[in-house]
């Protein structure tokens, strides 16, 4: 699996590609010694849980059930200066592995109602990889998707890409912000994002959500590391 290590930046369904990057540029060098050295740790699992919200513009959050999505990702151990036992380590999801539950009637409340039944918000993984140190307990994951809102049979409009870094820590917007926290001895977290959504070619979808506009990510996950 190739996997192309990116520069964190700020947060029609599409067949997958059986890697990790949808493009075949060359992967970028993480000053690893000229054999990689994997840890001892060389697999890392990630599950969401419920109580996640997400939120778009001004408007209220939609209380969002995430429990069921997974997905399993490689590590490779970072070199920090001369120190190979560094706790912290690069990790990137296989996106053919990845999945998150859709928003829906079933695992979406707004206002405390459930999302009308004919509703559906796709969550479509196009990146998922960052930096996770174990000791620490910091997460700093960029992510890629692209959202994809339906109606029914009768309405599909142009899928919102959405990218961001989904961190334990804090992240701020100019509208939105949210803060984290680290993983604990379980390995759960909160992580949060906030990303830029751009205009897309879909007039009512603009003028609805007020593009361009911010929108708010908060997951909670579970991340276990174990021997690939």
């Amino acid at each position: 699996m190739v996997c192309k290590i990116n520069s964190i930046s700020p947060l029609i369904l599409r067949p997958r590609k059986p890697s990790c990057i949808r493009n075949q540029q060359e992967p970028i060098s993480i000053s690893a010694p000229a054999k990689t050295q994997l840890p001892k740790t060389s697999r890392v699992d990630f599950k969401t849980l419920g109580s996640c919200k997400l939120g778009i513009s001004r408007y209220p959050d939609f209380e969002y059930n995430a429990e069921g999505g997974a997905g399993t990702g490689t590590v490779i151990r970072i070199k920090d200066g001369d120190d190979l036992n560094s706790n912290e380590i690069s990790v990137c999801f296989d996106l053919e592995c990845l999945y998150i539950p859709p928003l829906t009637s079933e695992t979406t409340r707004f206002l405390g109602l459930p999302m009308p039944p004919f509703l559906k918000i796709d969550i479509v993984p196009q990146l998922f990889q960052g930096s996770i140190n174990k000791e620490s307990g910091k997460v700093d994951l960029e992510f890629m998707a692209e959202f994809v809102f339906s109606a029914g049979s009768i309405y599909r409009a142009p899928p919102l890409m959405v990218k961001t870094v989904l961190t334990s820590e804090e992240s701020n917007g100019k509208v939105r912000s949210g803060r984290g926290e680290r993983l604990d001895e379980e390995g759960r977290c909160r992580l949060v994002g906030v990303a830029t959504v751009d205009p897309i070619d879909d007039f009512f979808m603009n003028s609805f959500l007020g593009l361009p506009t911010e929108c708010l990510a908060i997951l909670n996950a579970i991340l276990s590391f174990s021997p690939s």
